[in-house]
């Protein structure tokens, strides 16, 4: 395919570099690339004598306009490259492969192309996969991808209302189970009472969080998917009514978290029938035998291939001072390996917030990086989120550079302050608004540009320090939103 990449005059270098001999370059009459329009471009080709025999003509990203009659005119496809220079060689190697966008930049458009067909083989696969155990629709074990089990903690203390809230927006996150957690102070009658209630919420299954053989029965006669969990303390009192209504029992070992003692109690469960049976050899906190642990989830997948594993990952996640990102990602990935079916967490402590989303987009990369053979990375998707995966590239300090100093005048603005902060999406944990309050009026809008737009063409903002502190302090709030964190007006981000 015979390419051409038009730019202006400050980017030429750039380009060449990143296009090398994938494509041929036209630098118009202009500066700017992403002031390039229909004319310009003609005019260009016409005093560039540039033959009519392109496949392609790849605009800058950035570039608006309609370029139709320039396609016409020119006698070949216009359609619009990445946002920046320093992308083209990647852009590039897809052009063969992709039909690109005539209004999406390329680099916008490859991201959402690759993402839909990453996750389209996700749900094929899923459709396709064979599972030990099927709960309400949802597969655990076998070939299905790894499923998300969220407890809410001290779920039967909750309102109705507070505990609807915390179910939608823990589905809405993605997950697939949701966990009721028991506390030392929880009656029978709650127990009952709220798997009742959540039965009526959600379609997802329900799994109820507790040892106590009197709140077992309670969440089991009550219509709860899952127990968690029996080991020799409870079992003989617990296990007959757990076989009787084919209720699944997620198998932990006793005392000590040995492997041998994990055996004996899925023996003992077999011997009662139970038949639905999840096995948790018990992930150990780090500093505290994780290694040991995982080598004994490792050795029970070798041994049951076949039974359903449940990986608790709060156990790691919540007690370690480390964003949760990395972590959760690296966890699922050893999960893969020792095959676990379930991935656990409470996403209780604000540093833990995020686990949710987090897990299921590594349990997606899992299954993808599974189906192609391959280590999970170029999949389509990922969780990369402050860390670039392409570097562009660094320009070098002038020699005639200023050194920067903040002004030490600074006056009140005649139209009046304003007071920032925002209010984040509390149902799935993305985005919110940021609000900004004047006398006059407050401003809602989901980023910075916008809620500045709507200031200035209000009228509200008078001195132009006032303009760019306000700017300052918007982009922070849209910054604490996309990583939904909190926001204070005048704080270090």
């Amino acid at each position: 395919m015979k390419i051409l990449i038009p730019t202006g005059r400050l980017a030429e270098n750039i380009v060449r570099k990143s296009v090398g001999k994938k494509a041929d370059v036209l630098v118009v009459d202009i500066d700017i690339a992403a002031f390039i329009n229909p004319k310009i471009l003609i005019k260009a080709f016409q005093e560039a004598k540039i033959p009519k025999n392109y496949d392609l003509i790849l605009l800058p990203g950035l570039v608006t306009g309609d370029f139709s009659e320039a396609s016409e005119k020119l006698g070949c496809k216009i359609r619009l490259g990445p946002k920046q220079a320093y992308d083209l060689g990647f852009v590039l190697q897809f052009v063969e492969k992709i039909e690109f966008s005539k209004k999406i930049p390329a680099c916008e458009f490859l991201i959402e192309i690759r993402k839909e067909k990453a996750l389209e083989l996700i749900r094929q696969t899923e459709e396709e996969a064979h599972s030990p155990l099927t709960l309400r629709g949802i597969k655990i074990g076998g070939r299905a991808c790894m499923k998300i089990m969220a407890e809410i903690v001290g779920a039967m203390d909750l309102d109705t209302h507070i505990l609807q809230i915390r179910i939608e927006a823990f589905i809405a996150r993605g997950a697939d189970i949701i966990d009721l957690g028991a506390t030392f102070n929880t009656l029978p009658y709650q127990v009952r009472k709220t798997v009742s209630i959540v039965k009526t919420i959600t379609t997802a299954p329900i799994s109820i969080d507790t040892l106590d053989p009197e709140l077992i029965t309670e969440g089991v006669e009550a219509g709860a998917d899952i127990v968690l969990s029996l080991n020799s303390t409870n079992m003989g009192i617990v296990g007959p009514i757990v076989a009787r209504t084919r209720t699944t029992a997620v198998i932990i070992p006793d005392e000590g978290n040995s492997l041998e003692s994990l055996i004996r109690n899925i023996e003992a469960a077999n011997r009662l029938g139970i038949k639905k049976i999840i096995a948790d050899p018990v992930l150990d906190p780090m500093g505290h035998n994780i290694t040991e642990s995982i080598v004994r989830y490792y050795e029970f997948h070798r041994m049951y291939p076949q039974i359903p594993v449940f990986l608790g990952v709060g156990n790691v996640v919540e007690l370690m001072d480390v964003d949760t990102i990395g972590v959760n990602a690296t966890l699922c990935g050893i999960g893969a390996e020792v095959g676990a079916s379930i991935l656990f967490t409470p996403e209780f402590s604000n540093k833990a917030q995020g686990s949710i989303q987090e897990l299921k987009r590594a349990s997606q990369m899992m299954q993808l990086s599974s189906i192609r053979g391959s280590s999970p990375k170029d999949l389509g998707l990922d969780l990369l989120c402050i860390k670039e995966k392409r570097r562009r590239f660094d320009f070098s300090l002038p020699g005639d550079a200023i050194l920067a100093r903040a002004s030490k005048n600074w006056h009140l603005d005649p139209a009046g302050p304003i007071r920032i902060w925002i209010v984040q999406n509390s149902i799935s944990g993305d985005g919110g608004v940021i609000v900004a309050e004047h006398e006059k009026a407050s401003v809602v809008g989901k980023n910075a540009k916008e809620v500045m737009d709507t200031l200035l063409e209000l009228e509200i903002v008078s001195c132009m320090d006032h303009a760019a502190y306000l700017g300052r302090e918007l982009e922070k709030a849209e910054l604490a939103l996309y990583f939904n964190r909190s926001y204070a007006q005048d704080d270090v981000f």
